[in-house]
């Protein structure tokens, strides 16, 4: 092979890493739709809102989730720079709108016409999401639990992010808050769409190891981002230096994985002996097999697919399986987003005026969880063919007992339930992600995978709007001017204990599953093991 053509190859594989560390920018950004109780209490207030209509405000912007369809849609039809455009200028709309009315440029909009730019602002995660999931997936499919762990995980970390950054330099004000959301999303998606591409995967052993070395430290550099957010967030009225210098390091840390893209162009140019495998997709390898296979092969295709190959939308939807999987993520993400959704109102409630701590920390063990499951689900699966879904179900029991804990509203009981629902609903989103394209195929993994995210609206809608609104506002009283409030345990105490019992329902589903796909794994662990 010539110089001139190894350097070209030790750029497609720099290439690919750059894409991937462009992604994780854009996962850093892309959880705002988790922040709403950062600015909940200043819409609650300006526009006089009880509690069922505030919580149904969140839902409209979950509800964005279910047109992600859309952007599923389009993933298998435009390129990724067109899908991150989009979502991009509409989260420039439906956020900065809201800037306009929080900050009070504009008169409150009528309650419906805010419905739609929180839908709006919504739906804008589903497209940067789906480029991001749907194209790195792809470029890394022999790592999908370690890849899908560090891209869930800095969603998670987006959080915390965005509310130390909001606090350091702008002392928690929610206008300046709706302005980040507005505009550093959108900045950096533009840089995305220079970068973020499909790439050929890896073909070899040496290269799946060369992998998985390099997401071995994307994990450290993340856990090193989780703890220095949340030291900050301990830290007692830091001074406006230090609130600079945090802002500054974060900013550092955040450009640091762009190690790995320059170590692995400048290791690929001296190797002489590479060979010219893994230049096309492998989806297209597999067509090729078919096609040199001959007629039997073409018998074959015609069969219902079983669960561990490509299905179409359809077939999927056909599947026990799926549906197996659609509810138990119901049960897991749904009550998690009850939580995120009401934490102002639960820290309220609870005797806590300033409720920022507990957003970061269901923000960063969120992180925890995420990056912890892929990369341990990856292992276990190599080692010993351990289900997927058995993670899922030891987070859900884990989840329930969390809100039990908060249900008994101990001393300290919201500061460990914070994490424990962090640490819980990070594990189910990054455990189901790859779970899906294992199951059934990556072909037609971005329409599949918005399908799977409409459990955020449905969660949203169940958990929040309906059950946990209509039970607080039976407990809370009226408020002169408008609106309502309710103070002590009592106020969230039975929406809890509900949630702990739909856990119960998650957990044995997931077991059930696990059972069901057990055969799965084991020719996926015997795939992994060939050298």
């Amino acid at each position: 092979m010539g110089f001139f053509q190894l350097s070209s190859l030790s750029r497609s594989t720099a290439s690919k890493w750059l894409g991937l560390v462009t992604a994780v920018w854009i996962q850093s950004i892309s959880g705002n739709n988790y922040t709403f109780s950062n600015y909940s209490r200043a819409l609650k207030s300006l526009m006089h809102l009880t509690q069922i209509e505030l919580n149904n405000l969140s839902v409209a912007k979950d509800v964005g989730k279910a047109f992600g369809l859309l952007a599923g849609l389009a993933s298998d039809r435009f390129p990724t720079w067109a899908i991150l455009l989009i979502g991009s200028l509409e989260g420039l709309l439906g956020y900065g709108v809201q800037w306009l009315v929080v900050s009070q440029r504009i008169q409150p909009l009528p309650y419906w016409q805010m419905c739609i730019f929180l839908c709006l602002g919504g739906n804008s995660t589903t497209w940067m999401n789906t480029a991001v999931l749907v194209t790195c997936i792809r470029n890394f499919r022999k790592n999908r639990g370690p890849v899908s762990g560090i891209l869930k995980g800095f969603v998670g970390l987006s959080t915390g992010i965005f509310t130390d950054l909001c606090s350091a330099l702008f002392a928690d004000d929610p206008s300046s808050f709706l302005v980040m959301l507005s505009l550093i999303p959108f900045a950096v998606c533009l840089t995305g769409i220079f970068f973020l591409r499909e790439s050929p995967p890896a073909s070899t052993a040496a290269e799946n190891e060369e992998e998985s070395k390099y997401f071995g430290i994307l994990n450290g550099l993340a856990v090193i981002v989780a703890v220095y957010l949340l030291i900050f967030g301990f830290i007692p009225d830091p001074s406006t230096l230090v609130s600079r210098v945090f802002a500054g390091g974060l900013l550092v840390l955040l450009t640091s994985p762009l190690v790995i893209p320059l170590h692995s162009y400048f290791k690929g140019l001296p190797i002489l002996d590479i060979e010219e495998e893994g230049k096309e997709p492998l989806l297209q390898n597999e067509e090729k097999v078919r096609e040199e296979a001959g007629p039997e092969v073409v018998v074959r295709r015609r069969r219902r697919p079983v669960v561990g190959e490509e299905h179409t939308i359809a077939e999927a939807l056909s599947t026990m399986d799926f549906w197996i999987l659609f509810v138990s993520f119901l049960c897991g993400v749904g009550t998690g987003l009850a939580v995120m959704n009401n934490m102002g109102q639960i820290g309220l409630a609870l005797g806590y005026s300033d409720v920022s701590i507990f957003v970061a920390l269901t923000s960063i063990w969120g992180f925890f969880g995420r990056i912890i499951s892929g990369s341990v689900s990856e292992y276990f699966i190599k080692k010993a063919a351990t289900p997927r879904p058995l993670w899922n179900a030891a987070s859900q029991i884990l989840m329930g007992v969390g809100y039990i804990l908060m249900a008994t509203a101990v001393p300290g009981s919201l500061y460990v339930g914070s994490m424990v629902v962090g640490i819980c609903y990070g594990v189910r989103l990054a455990v189901t992600v790859p779970t899906a394209s294992e199951l059934f195929g990556l072909k037609y993994y971005g329409l599949i995978y918005n399908i799977l995210i409409l459990n955020l609206p449905l969660g949203s809608f169940l958990f929040s709007g309906l059950l946990a609104g209509i039970l607080y506002d039976m407990e809370a009283t009226a408020v002169a001017g408008g609106g309502n409030t309710c103070v002590g345990a009592h106020c969230y105490r039975l929406v809890f204990i509900i949630m702990a019992a739909a856990c119960i329902v998650g957990f044995l589903l997931d077991i059930l599953l696990s059972f069901r796909t057990k055969n799965v794994y084991r020719k996926i662990s015997a795939s992994k093991n060939i050298r």
